[in-house]
């Protein structure tokens, strides 16, 4: 394929056309298990329009913009504490975060300020 996208043990492939991913599926299958020993996990592979967005690495890419996957973002929201904010600001760099990066100060300031 001369579009596709791979970091470690994630990849996007892209296509015009559905039928040729599905066509493809099972190449790819193949060539993991022997080559690599790896399967591929049942419910992570999905073949979705380009309008709906890349998933891919904790993020959405969309046309013009970046967001923060709605996982990513309620992991974020949990876990957040004072000591890891800078971490979670510099996630926030790569993608449309401003409006979250404000939510998030406002919510870890002390009362006193």
């Amino acid at each position: 394929m001369k579009q596709y996208l791979r970091y470690t043990d994630d990849a996007v492939i892209l296509a015009n056309d559905p039928a040729e991913l599905r066509w493809l599926l099972p190449f790819i299958e193949q060539w993991l298990w022997s080559e690599r020993r790896l399967t591929l996990h049942p419910h992570k592979v999905e073949i979705r329009k380009l309008g709906q967005g890349i998933d891919f690495l904790g993020y959405v890419t969309l046309s013009h913009h970046r967001v923060l996957r709605t996982k990513t973002k309620r992991r974020m929201f949990k876990k957040v504490t004072l000591e890891n904010m800078p971490s979670y600001m510099g996630l926030l760099e790569h993608c449309d975060g401003y409006a979250l990066k404000m939510h998030l100060f406002q919510r870890e300031q002390p009362e006193e300020f």
